[in-house]
């Protein structure tokens, strides 16, 4: 079942105080697929961030996470310093997150809960949990020889927020606003007057992806996120077509995705692994 999977790989990027023993649990041929490296960063000043994510175990989380995914060739994830450009990438099997991103990310986390409720610690999870799992989508996507009607970038997105939506459903919403808190950090960030030549990248605006973050929750649990429409953030025009937007991503993910899952492994893998919303996060210095 679908559900099997999503919530285990949801939970790579928790943060957890204590290893769960399912994780420990997880060995076999599924999990030795997924390597994984701590480059040592280029630069002196990424040394907090490597320290940050490796007292986590962030990649072992990440590769017991997604040992489930029956990939036909070793897929290779890594951290590293990527000189000065803040990016994430997936490319001839390997998932690579720069230091330079995840930098970006831990500044931006702001110093108390914020006006809408997004706690710092969910700030920090959510966007960290979306880039490795968006990345993953696009390792997905070539390693399963899974067929796109559309931008691939797009794809990844949906693949990235439906995985988060499949946890506990207080988690979910805690990791949808985390990520969308990103988002419009993003967008209140760049300039109003936007060079046309930005509307050629592969990749949605900031505007658009964090609107395509509401829609898809919303369209998920109308109930949890009910709020996203009665506050206004989410245009009701929008929200009307929401539920058929997430239906379509999850009859994809069902088809395309799901028949690849060692469903076995996977249930060993559930529970629940956020830290507390009132945790306080380290501060960047």
């Amino acid at each position: 079942m679908a559900w099997i999977l999503l919530g285990a790989l949801a939970m790579a990027m928790a943060l957890s105080a204590a290893d769960s023993a399912a994780a420990k649990a997880v060995k076999g041929a599924s999990a030795d697929r997924i390597d994984i490296e701590y480059v040592a960063p280029k630069s002196p000043e990424h040394q907090p961030v490597l320290e940050l994510i490796k007292e986590h175990r962030t990649l072992e989380k990440i590769q017991q996470l997604l040992s489930p995914l029956r990939l036909p060739r070793r897929l290779l994830i890594k951290t590293e310093g990527c000189d000065g450009v803040s990016n994430a990438y997936y490319d001839d099997g390997a998932v690579t997150v720069c230091y330079e991103y995840l930098d970006d990310v831990w500044k931006n986390v702001p110093e108390e809960p914020t006006l809408a409720g997004v706690a710092p610690i969910d700030a920090l999870i959510g966007p960290v949990m979306d880039v490795f799992l968006h990345e993953a989508g696009h390792a997905v996507f070539d390693m399963l020889q899974v067929p796109l009607f559309g931008r691939e970038e797009d794809a990844a997105d949906q693949f990235s927020v439906y995985i988060m939506l499949k946890m506990e459903k207080d988690e979910a919403r805690r990791l949808i606003m985390g990520t969308a808190y990103q988002y419009e950090n993003d967008v209140q960030s760049s300039t109003v007057s936007m060079p046309l030549h930005k509307f050629a990248d592969a990749h949605g605006t900031p505007s658009q992806r964090y609107f395509n973050v509401l829609c898809l929750a919303y369209g998920a649990d109308k109930e949890l996120f009910a709020d996203f429409v009665s506050k206004g953030v989410l245009p009701k025009e929008r929200a009307e077509s929401c539920e058929d937007e997430y239906a379509q991503v999850e009859f994809a993910f069902d088809r395309l995705i799901t028949p690849s899952v060692d469903q076995e492994l996977a249930s060993t893998l559930q529970g629940r692994w956020l830290l507390p919303a009132d945790t306080r996060t380290k501060r960047r210095r």
